[in-house]
């Protein structure tokens, strides 16, 4: 039987919002509320919750030029 591996799409929101957050350009809370359907305090709460405690992964806020705060997972070899 041959099989054809295709990646797998993410399947739950965490792994869909961690996929956004590692993207070099990170993600907006808006962009991270219309993927999840979650509302802005749930997405915060999310990333202080979830992503800098649980997991325990660094992560970067940055205002842009257009003037939206992105966030992004910092690498270990890029944290402080």
């Amino acid at each position: 039987m041959v099989s054809s591996a295709k990646p797998r799409a993410p399947t739950s929101k965490t792994e869909m919002l961690l996929k956004k957050l590692r993207s070099s350009k990170g993600a907006t809370v808006a962009t991270l509320m219309e993927v999840t359907g979650w509302q802005a305090h749930s997405v915060r709460g999310f990333l202080s919750g979830t992503v800098r405690k649980k997991l325990g992964l660094t992560v970067a806020s940055e205002v842009g030029k257009d003037g939206a705060r992105r966030y992004r997972i910092e690498t270990p070899a890029k944290a402080r």
